[in-house]
């Protein structure tokens, strides 16, 4: 613990708020909320931690507070920084899942349409349907009870779904307002949970049509019947009545908490969502935030309730998402928050082992290879190689690795500026002087250590420019292969030497990922320079010749040497046009007579 944050501990209030920890770049690493502040954030600096608090708190150089009125007030701040400043150590449902909606459109002729979004637009909506193959299941069979029109705009003439019976027809047939009426208040019934009464109606239509002996009309009625039976009443019912509500519950182990959500829809449970994650709060607060998230997403439906865990502080819930919060005590409502408690319990303790394996490979990989070094721990790591053929077409690429997991939206591609032939540590001088004189200039995080694809001279030609012109005292290291082009050595130091690494290390293992994964990017990024230049042929200087003509030539012909060799009928014969023809056929023969 440094004498700045020994200070701030000393003044912190005893009040209710949000505290902002950051890391020695200054960044904002973790946001939180109090009750009480003074009590919180000193917990971070006294006591035992488990491992995965210690990583927070072996990061924190400083922090921040901001005080509030009301626990609810810090709520809702803790969100909006959460927000703003994109913590690493926070919750973050990067999912955003928005689910479809049946739509009852407030048309003239009115449609039936899946959307994910909800708009103002006076139309009906009904869902949300966690399942998108039920959404589409469910519109199919109203398509087949209710006839609304399908096509966006109207035809001048009849469609396939009319003779199916599933479209009225309104292009050519006069459909009046009480047949839309009446269809839509149906249609309302049925998805508002009414299907029972509409399946009741047929069954009663197809009785009285069998008595009549209209033996058509009664199997259409039973078929009708039949696909209601398929669609709506394959799931178990959940309760008797027909709210649609959210069931939340959760456990906690080892720091870690997983968040099962069941969606009841219409007295059936269709779906259910799964979130795992680190906490460094209590668990109830952590759920309050987890809540408040969940319902920020955009387009996300919020219920007409939502049942809750009984040590959630349910009123402030309510107050934060504004949706009627029940703790049931007993009964069917109760055995469903048990029920979503036991399946995040049991999805923890499945996943815990590949959590375990994935920090092995990831963070503790990263804060061996600081220990091995002899430095900070690199969390954030920039890695670079270079790519050309004899010097042409010369490019470099960075990827960057952030806790030991590659963060592909900060890779970056160069195109070689200033260097001629075939000059790696030219190339290397270029790309260190771009990228951190731009990291200077626009404030961006310095990484903790550099990785260069290569040995002792692009490891100096990269601290020349670090330390000579830019003023940054960076670690650089260099990374070796072997004969048979696999990561080898760790070179490190003044002068660099090497690293021992054993080779069954995950800290090697996370090397030869790095390695491995810069590679590809500068030589997928050459592929891309090279294969734009490589396509280029003497067909570009002909005139009628463009893209897709050019295209037509090479697939029919197979190469311009077969062209050359065509006559003008079989040009003529694939749709050249007899002036492009001879205009070929003069370029082509020209400069074959030239060789």
């Amino acid at each position: 613990m440094n004498s700045i944050i020994k200070h701030k501990l000393a003044l912190l209030p005893d009040q209710p708020g949000c505290y902002l920890m950051k890391d020695r770049q200054g960044t904002v690493i973790y946001v939180g909320k109090a009750k009480v502040l003074k009590n919180r954030v000193r917990s971070y600096f006294s006591g035992s931690h488990d491992a995965k608090t210690q990583r927070l708190v072996g990061e924190i150089e400083d922090f921040e507070y901001i005080i509030t009125s009301s626990n609810l007030e810090a709520l809702i701040l803790e969100l909006n920084l959460i927000k703003k400043y994109d913590p690493k150590y926070n919750i973050m449902l990067k999912d955003d899942k928005s689910y479809p909606f049946i739509k009852l459109t407030a048309e003239r002729h009115p449609r039936l349409i899946i959307t994910r979004k909800v708009k103002k637009d006076k139309a009906k909506y009904f869902g949300p349907y966690p399942n998108a193959h039920a959404a589409n299941e469910t519109k199919k069979l109203l398509d087949r009870l209710y006839p609304l029109r399908k096509c966006m705009n109207l035809p001048d003439r009849v469609c396939l779904y009319y003779h199916m019976g599933q479209c009225l027809a309104p292009c050519v047939n006069e459909v009046t307002d009480e047949q839309y009426k009446e269809m839509t208040n149906e249609i309302t019934r049925f998805l508002n949970g009414g299907h029972q009464q509409v399946k009741e109606q047929l069954t009663a239509k197809m009785q009285e049509a069998a008595e009549k002996l209209e033996f058509e009309r009664a199997k259409e009625f039973r078929d009708q019947i039949a696909h209601i039976e398929a669609t709506m009443e394959k799931q178990k019912i959940n309760t008797t009545d027909f709210t649609d509500r959210d069931v939340f519950g959760y456990a906690v182990d080892k720091g870690w908490m997983c968040v099962q959500v069941f969606f009841i829809r219409q007295g059936k449970l269709i779906e259910r969502d799964v979130s795992l994650f680190p906490i460094y709060d209590e668990p109830e607060e952590e759920f309050l935030t987890y809540l408040g998230q969940f319902y920020d997403q955009p387009n996300h439906f919020k219920p007409k309730e939502i049942l809750l865990p009984e040590k959630v502080d349910d009123s402030l819930a309510e107050q934060l998402i504004e949706v009627k919060m029940i703790k049931p005590q007993r009964g069917k409502k109760k055995e469903l928050v048990h029920l979503a408690a036991s399946n995040a319990q049991a999805a923890l303790a499945e996943k815990f082992a590949l959590i375990e394996r994935d920090e092995e490979r990831t963070i503790k990989a990263v804060e061996q290879l600081g220990r091995a070094m002899n430095i900070q721990t690199p969390l954030r790591i920039e890695a670079f190689d270079n790519s050309n053929i004899q010097g042409t077409d010369a490019v470099s690429a960075m990827i960057v690795f952030i806790d030991g997991k590659p963060a592909k939206k900060e890779y970056r591609k160069f195109k070689i500026k200033t260097v001629e032939g075939p000059d790696d540590y030219g190339s290397m001088r270029e790309v260190i002087r771009r990228r951190y004189s731009r990291v200077l200039r626009e404030g961006l995080p310095l990484p903790d250590l550099i990785i260069i694809d290569g040995g002792k001279g692009q490891i100096e030609a990269a601290k020349d420019i670090l330390l000579n012109e830019l003023n940054l005292d960076v670690p650089v290291a260099g990374l070796a292969k072997d004969d048979k082009h696999r990561t080898s050595q760790l070179l490190y130091g003044t002068p660099p030497s090497v690293v021992s690494l054993a080779h069954n290390s995950q800290e090697f293992y996370l090397l030869q990922r790095i390695q491995d994964e810069v590679h590809r990017f500068a030589i997928t990024f050459h592929r891309q320079l090279r294969g734009k230049g490589t396509f280029q042929s003497i067909l570009d200087n002909i005139s009628g010749v463009g893209p897709k003509r050019k295209k037509q030539l090479l697939k029919h012909f197979g190469s311009v040497k077969k062209i050359k060799e065509a006559t003008e009928e079989e040009l003529r014969s694939i749709g050249i046009p007899e002036k492009t023809v001879k205009e070929i056929l003069e370029e082509l023969q020209g400069k074959a007579e030239e060789k």
